[in-house]
């Protein structure tokens, strides 16, 4: 698992620097795909999802065939597999230079939310502990934003959220890249144990036909995901090869 993330990681850095505003988002697909091999990967995991602008919004996007424009944001969920173990990462960074103050905002919130949730993962936790968290964070935003009107339990017992964060936080990982295994051990959450691995990938979507949503959001669809490998002490993130710190991002993206 430790190798084919690195090599996972390798190529979603060295991608982050290839991209070019005008390109296809099939280029970036290609691109991917010879780095992965060159990297150590003996294939792709799963499809990549090569995402530009409003298509970062469709969860499982696949068409991979528009031009990437300036000010726009790219979402890139994909993985290499390397003897039989895959990786799932999603990084999502400006086709441009910088990110724009609202792209910053949501990008900001999701990182948090990721954050919050790696705090918690550790022997003892569950997975619905972490997606609880992700959806408190991610509620919090939302508010604060102008997405959702009222109290943070209310529109969480309502799963109002679910209008912008629509998935889970979290699966297994393994030798695929949805792994086999358990989510209840005697009816209740599993505790997660040394050894396990899974995702943290928390997400925030504003589809082109939300009539509520603030202007200056819509169309932005950020994930930010990680491969996790539950220690003995806490976790040990297996993906920190890509960076995922706007400063970071930016500092790539000078071309």
């Amino acid at each position: 698992m430790r190798r084919v993330c690195a090599a996972s990681a390798a190529t979603h850095r060295h991608v982050m620097q290839f991209v070019r505003p005008g390109m296809n988002e099939f280029e970036v697909a290609s691109e991917l795909e010879y780095h992965f091999r060159k990297n150590g990967c003996d294939s792709l995991g799963y499809g990549s999802i090569v995402a530009g602008g409003k298509n970062a919004t469709c969860l499982h996007y696949k068409t991979n065939n528009e031009n990437l424009r300036d000010g726009d944001l790219l979402l890139i969920d994909a993985g290499g597999e390397r003897e039989l173990y895959g990786a799932d990462i999603t990084r999502t960074f400006p086709v441009g230079r910088k990110f724009t103050d609202a792209q910053s905002k949501i990008y900001d919130l999701v990182l948090q939310a990721q954050s919050d949730c790696l705090a918690l993962a550790k022997p003892g936790a569950t997975l619905p502990q972490i997606h609880s968290r992700a959806i408190e964070t991610l509620t919090d935003g939302m508010i604060e934003y102008g997405f959702l009107k009222g109290k943070r339990a209310e529109l969480i017992s309502t799963a109002a959220y679910r209008k912008y964060y629509p998935h889970g936080t979290s699966h297994w990982l393994g030798m695929d890249v949805h792994d086999v295994g358990l989510m209840l051990k005697d009816g209740q959450p599993r505790r997660l144990e040394p050894g396990m691995v899974f995702t943290i990938e928390p997400g925030f979507y504003v589809q082109p036909s939300d009539q509520d949503a603030p202007q200056e959001f819509k169309n932005i669809g950020i994930r930010i995901e990680d491969d996790v490998l539950i220690t003995d002490a806490g976790c040990e993130n297996l993906t920190t090869g890509v960076p995922k710190l706007r400063s970071e991002i930016e500092a790539l993206r000078q071309y």
